[in-house]
């Protein structure tokens, strides 16, 4: 009896490995941009900018932004809590509060921001002004880490310079 019950557990195992997706991890949800206004005036407060990446659904380096760089700032102990981190879809209708109170959508605001291709990831501060020059494409992943914290630091001392 004992052999038997060793032979089907290490075949249920063996069933639930084979089961599991082959597939490289999914790009971690960011937060989708609600009330830009509120959010930025959230990350000042905490001493850090407001970083939006500009996406769409159907990006896969939007998707390679995420997982691998954007995903793992919000748990980084240099930035968990200095930083707020949202996404606008460029291809979405979702509704959306922009930096002066308005109500518009995530695809509107995209476009007024000039967001062409994707991904962008943007710095602002809480009155909306861009505090460094965005980060266009997905440029070498070798760098990429390297351009995303520089740009974090310099968008902070742009806010410490802020009357």
């Amino acid at each position: 009896m004992r052999q038997s019950w060793k032979s089907w557990s290490v075949l249920f195992g063996g069933l639930i490995l084979a089961c599991l997706p082959l597939t490289a991890p999914a790009a971690p949800q960011l937060a989708q941009a609600s009330h830009l206004d509120a959010e930025a005036r959230q990350a000042a407060k905490a001493g850090g900018p407001l970083i939006i990446l500009y996406s769409r659904a159907d990006c896969s380096f939007c998707k390679t932004i995420k997982r691998d760089f954007l995903g793992p700032l919000a748990v980084d102990p240099r930035y968990a809590g200095r930083v707020v981190v949202r996404e606008v879809a460029q291809d979405s209708n979702a509704a959306l509060t922009d930096f002066a109170g308005r109500d518009t959508t995530h695809a509107r605001f995209a476009a007024a921001e000039k967001i062409r291709l994707v991904p962008v990831v943007a710095f602002y501060g809480p009155d909306g002004r861009q505090l460094h020059e965005p980060i266009v494409g997905a440029r070498l992943p070798d760098f990429y880490q390297s351009y995303l914290e520089a740009a974090i630091e310099q968008s902070t001392r742009a806010l410490q310079r802020k009357p």
